[in-house]
């Protein structure tokens, strides 16, 4: 698997593993991916069925660009002929994980998964796949570089029924962290009880297991140990939550974090209760949490001219916005909250859209909605809809004031970030 200090992945291993057929002109892998324009010389590329195209169609341009071997369905020179390629990928990823002889710790929630990967990442001193590389070619990846350590902290991120069953089979966690459960991704799991119920079998998996208050109410699971703000069997206690830091207090310690937000207190909570069911050091961990590094767009303060704002706009869905806007109802001073689409809620998108605008009201906030629903929320609690971003930095040009708060919270697929970009850099 590893020579030269280089990983190796060969074409007749993987087609011991996945019942394959290896034809003429494969060579050694020593990278995989599969995206066809990532491919380049020494890469294996799994060409997996998409959404909207098959990866095999991409195959003959993966070989133009070097790939040392392609795992398709299809017969031609190059390649791992499989039967389906994303059993095959599981296969390899399994493979791959069962040589890690490392604790794997997986996070899996309906929100605040990355952020809860990250703190445990980075409080433990364990690797972690990059970003929310989440799902199973992203797992598979991270597996084939990963180095021996004394463990691994890896995301699980579902969008349809019985993906969890399948990362799962890849991971093979040996402790389990459940973030939150809550309505996400209706459009591929269609209902609340799917969702806890897809999302819930990380813990039946897993020997170890860790939920939040909020996630193990809504379970019946012996043997859970649970994390909260104020309750659970791992407490944060006397929670202070400013724009600059996070403060509280856990087992006679105090913790520091360098973000605000419900979100990032959640994170470290569940980081710390899990050195405790790992027998790790804790003035070590709170130490490392004090340095903590998230991913843009997760409580990101920014100062704009004389203007704050908070870029949460990565991810939103009904649960991650409650958090948001319990944070936000703590702040004092003159606060606007620019609020736009929560994709994936299927059928019931417009209630739930409507439940985020009653509680965006009570933030005390001044209210900015964007898209699709901006209409029907700015008409049932007030404030100001806009079509486009670029109708929001308009108007909060003319009314933002120095020394205001502006938090953005929406899915990533808005890309509201570009208010961000589109802010005058003289600010307000």
């Amino acid at each position: 698997m590893e020579h030269n200090g280089l990983k190796e992945l060969r074409p007749e291993w993987v087609a011991s593993l996945t019942g394959g057929q290896v034809h003429q002109g494969t060579s050694v892998a020593h990278d995989l991916h599969w995206d066809s324009r990532q491919v380049g010389p020494g890469v294996a590329f799994f060409a997996l069925p998409g959404a909207q195209t098959h990866g095999r169609e991409f195959g003959l341009q993966a070989l133009q660009a070097g790939a040392a071997f392609v795992v398709s369905d299809l017969a031609h020179p190059g390649a791992v002929q499989v039967t389906r390629p994303e059993q095959a990928l599981l296969a390899v990823g399994r493979a791959l994980r069962e040589r890690f002889a490392g604790t794997v710790l997986a996070v899996g929630g309906s929100s605040g998964k990355t952020t809860t990967k990250e703190c445990l990442a980075q409080g433990l001193a364990w690797p972690a796949p990059e970003g929310n590389l989440n799902n199973a070619p992203g797992l598979t990846r991270f597996f084939f570089h990963l180095h021996q350590a004394e463990g691994c902290v890896v995301e699980l991120g579902i969008d349809r029924l019985l993906e969890m069953a399948e990362l799962t089979y890849l991971a093979r966690p040996d402790m389990a962290v459940l973030t939150s459960l809550g309505v996400e991704h209706l459009e591929g799991l269609g209902n609340l009880e799917n969702v806890i119920r897809e999302e819930s079998w990380l813990l039946q998996v897993s020997p170890i297991r860790l939920a939040s208050v909020q996630a193990a109410q809504l379970l019946s699971l012996p043997g859970l140990k649970t994390y909260g703000i104020g309750a659970g069997d791992f407490r944060a206690e006397g929670v202070e939550m400013g724009l600059e830091a996070t403060r509280f207090r856990f087992e006679g310690h105090t913790v520091t974090l360098p973000y605000p937000g419900v979100g990032p207190v959640l994170g470290a909570l569940a980081t710390l209760a899990a050195a405790c069911l790992l027998g790790k050091p804790l003035p070590e961990v709170i130490e490392r949490l004090a340095e903590l590094k998230l991913p843009p767009g997760r409580m990101q303060r920014l100062r704009l001219g004389a203007v704050d704002f908070i870029h949460d706009a990565y991810n939103a869905n009904p649960l991650s916005l409650l958090a948001g806007m319990a944070f936000l109802q703590t702040l004092p001073g003159r606060k606007w909250l620019v609020l736009g689409h929560m994709a994936e809620l299927g059928e019931e998108a417009l209630k739930y859209h409507l439940e985020a605008a009653r509680l965006a009201a009570d933030t005390g906030s001044n209210l900015v909605f964007v898209g699709p629903y901006a209409r029907q929320q700015a008409t049932e609690v007030g404030g100001v809809a806009v079509e486009t971003i670029e109708e929001a930095v308009a108007y909060l040009e003319r009314v933002v004031a120095p020394g205001d708060l502006v938090y953005l919270k929406a899915s990533r697929s808005v890309g509201l970030e570009r208010l961000l970009e589109l802010w005058p850099k003289e600010g307000v």
